[in-house]
């Protein structure tokens, strides 16, 4: 249908592969596309997808049994732990959460308390059912808020309760209004009347539980009734607590929960002060990893299947340093290389989602055309290891801080220039990058 506000759909099979099919190795190749570099994570959260698909060919009995072999990655910031994790959910259609271990305090202390972390990935999940389904009715929407819109432009034809009508004028009333109805309906798919009518319709309010269950009456175009009729339609045509159901049933058996700076909560033993405390929220996660059931405003969620993914880069403490109860739930360890010059290049121009690939589309809205000469490229990535090694080594992080510093001038002067085409070269990243890096004091607060 024509003119009609398009709904955003969730990733269709066409997109992905079908994950019943993937091999650990193919996973990986899925994960090449996104992810330079760190094979061993890589093998290791493919390993425990391929573990998933596994266990749901196995008898109800003997697949209660079967917990996942949660993994803790080890390596510096910027490397790609988050990314391989938010990959890995994206690939499998799986709620996805990342948190910040650091985040949370001991029970009893003012702060984020455990059990959120499930509360939150459970919220994630409904949305994502929600979506699916909302997709699933899609037309079904659209097709009723058509109809409601020409209710609204036209109202039904009632016939006329007046003496002296005939059935022939009744016919022909009724006819008139039909053939008038088809006409407004083939305007409206083509977009022809949004610019120049408007309409009143009842908007539920938005704060429904303090004022009861109010309406009110506002006036709008066609364009903007059309968007709120589709989002009450699709709120009508879901049911709320079936897509509950299948969220929790979801999270259970496909969530997926990233525990970055698990290394901050890391306290030696005997500890006192702050250390005291990071243990007590080790001992606070412990019962969530191990398998316990959370309470959640859409109902019990048990924890059991959940796949953690726990993450840090452990430069003052080591694993060994979280409770043994804890290290025990984190069999599968992995550790990811720093990044190389030659990851850095590798970054700027091979994922689906480089870099360079970004800022040229971004930069390609306002008719600008940009490359790069390898030797650019090349640059770039000397660049960013240089700062990595002087100040803070944050990884591939440190590309996006680099290219918007090359393209500053570019991107605020594009506007204004019109359609042209830009070729960066190695020159021109020396000449915008070298005064900055031998200032180490600007190095440190600009790249």
């Amino acid at each position: 249908m024509g003119a009609l506000v398009p709904i955003q759909l969730p990733a269709s099979s066409e997109e992905l592969a079908s994950l019943d099919k993937l091999s650990p190795r193919e996973i990986v190749a899925e994960l090449d596309r996104h992810v330079v570099g760190q094979a061993a994570a890589k093998k290791a959260v493919a390993i425990a997808l391929r573990n998933r698909i596994r266990r749901q060919r196995l008898p109800p009995e003997v697949a209660a049994e079967v917990t996942p072999k949660n993994i803790l990655m080890i390596g510096p910031t910027g490397v790609g732990k988050t990314e391989i994790a938010r990959r890995l959910a994206r690939l499998s259609s799986s709620p996805f959460l990342k948190v910040e271990a650091s985040k949370f305090t001991e029970v009893g202390y003012v702060g984020r308390d455990v059990e959120s972390m499930i509360r939150d990935l459970t919220g994630s999940a409904v949305d994502m059912v929600r979506r699916e389904k909302q997709a699933e009715v899609a037309r079904q929407a659209e097709a009723n808020v058509e109809e409601q819109l020409l209710d609204l432009l036209l109202p039904p034809y009632r016939p006329a309760s007046s003496p002296g009508v005939t059935a022939e004028d009744e016919h022909r009333a009724a006819e008139q209004s039909r053939s008038t109805r088809e006409k407004l309906r083939g305007q409206l798919r083509t977009g022809s009347l949004d610019a120049r009518t408007e309409m009143a319709i009842n908007v539920k309010d938005l704060l429904p539980g303090l004022f009861g269950n109010k309406t009110k009456r506002r006036r709008m175009s066609i364009p903007e009734a059309r968007a709120v009729l589709i989002q009450e339609e699709l709120s009508r045509l879901v049911d709320a607590e079936q897509v509950a159901r299948a969220a929790i049933e979801r999270v259970q058996t496909a969530g997926i929960l990233f525990v970055d700076e698990i290394d901050k909560i890391a306290g030696r033993e005997g500890g006192h002060g702050p250390d005291v405390s990071r243990e007590g929220v080790q001992r606070d996660i412990l019962p969530i990893v191990e398998g316990t059931t959370v309470s959640t405003k859409y109902g019990p969620v048990r924890t059991d299947h959940i796949l953690f993914i726990a993450a840090g880069a452990f430069h003052v403490s080591k694993p060994s340093d979280l409770i043994p109860e804890l290290q025990g739930r984190f069999p599968i360890r992995v550790e990811l290389d720093a990044l190389t010059e030659e990851d850095l290049v590798r970054i700027l121009t091979e994922p689906r989602s480089a870099l360079l690939g970004q800022y040229q589309a971004l930069l390609s809205t306002e008719g600008l055309k940009v490359t790069f000469t390898d030797e650019a490229v090349r640059e770039m990535a000397r660049f960013a290891m240089e700062v990595n090694q002087a100040t803070e080594n944050i990884g591939a992080r440190r590309l996006a801080t680099i290219l918007e510093t090359v393209l500053e001038d570019l991107s605020f002067e594009g506007p204004e220039k019109g359609e042209r085409s830009v070729r960066i070269d190695g020159d021109e990243v020396r000449r915008r990058l070298t005064p900055l890096a031998r200032d180490q004091d600007l190095s440190r607060f600009i790249l």
